[in-house]
């Protein structure tokens, strides 16, 4: 059986298979503290016997593995996660292989195998929601360096009409800071699934965007681009962020037809857990 963990800052989704991947068990649990947490991600893993465990967890994470903090969960904002030894705790629980990366890079790659970009060699994934965070997956690897992507914090330029100063802590005005749901929130007073008929919101969230794909695609040059998150369910945003992209990359680059390159996912909201349950099976 392989086991997978995608770990968000919201909750933990658990879920086991079979090496084929056409049977998964799944369970969601909240993220409370670590303690509690891993109680119940070891309640749930004890009933089954695990050959190898992949796990995408919400960062910053440390996958330096020349790093001594190596498999810890670093500065987060989330306090009580703070440096904590996520991998160590599994790996002193289950004596198995276990693939450590991001809940982005996860989804990226199960995108790439199973989802949107399947047939491709390489594929960024966006989530927008509570943060915006971005994984890659090139030449069929998961992007890591010195550390890892952390795509929701790149310089955007202003709108003209948008005065909003940013949600961000850390940088204020960078794509989080100013797309995110918290500042779809804070800058109109109302969430985003209550703004569906404001052109202006939206045609501001498409320019923010679309800076950010255009960065990525000039850096990176990915084969597709998918977008999910819980802000993206505002499907109106994938034309006008297609529009917004083809204007400011201007001609400078081809790129394939935008209507298949900036993508829904193909797997919906399983794409971090089908990621990791193969990140898994790579590790054997």
């Amino acid at each position: 059986m392989l086991g997978a963990i995608e770990a968000g800052g919201t909750k933990f989704v658990l879920a086991v298979s079979d090496n084929t991947l056409e049977h998964v068990e799944k369970l969601s649990i909240p993220t409370t503290t670590p303690e509690e947490t891993f109680d119940k991600v070891f309640e749930f893993f004890d009933n089954y016997t695990l050959e190898a465990i992949g796990v995408g967890s919400f960062g910053p994470i440390d996958v330096n593995k020349n790093s001594s903090t190596y498999g810890y969960v670093t500065s987060t904002p989330k306090l009580a996660w703070q440096n904590v030894d996520f991998l160590g705790k599994l790996k002193e629980r289950y004596a198995v292989p276990v693939a450590w990366t991001t809940d982005v890079n996860a989804a990226a790659y199960g995108e790439l195998k199973k989802g949107a970009a399947v047939g491709k060699n390489s594929c960024l994934y966006l989530t927008v929601g509570t943060g915006i965070g971005g994984g890659a997956v090139i030449n069929g690897e998961p992007l890591e360096g010195y550390g890892h992507p952390e795509m929701g914090h790149i310089p955007v330029r202003m709108h003209e009409e948008d005065s909003f100063k940013g949600t961000c802590p850390y940088h204020s005005n960078c794509l989080e800071g100013l797309a995110a749901g918290p500042a779809i929130e804070q800058r109109y007073n109302k969430k985003a699934q209550y703004l569906t008929d404001r052109k202006d919101v939206w045609d501001i969230e498409a320019y923010y965007l679309a800076q950010a794909l255009m960065t990525y695609t000039l850096t990176l040059s990915p084969e597709k681009i998918i977008l999910g998150g819980g802000v993206m369910k505002q499907s109106q945003l994938y034309p006008l962020i297609r529009k917004e992209f083809s204007k400011l990359v201007n001609g400078y680059v081809a790129t394939p037809d935008l209507d298949e390159y900036i993508v829904s996912p193909g797997l919906d909201d399983n794409a971090g857990v089908t990621g990791c349950l193969l990140l898994a099976q790579k590790e054997l």
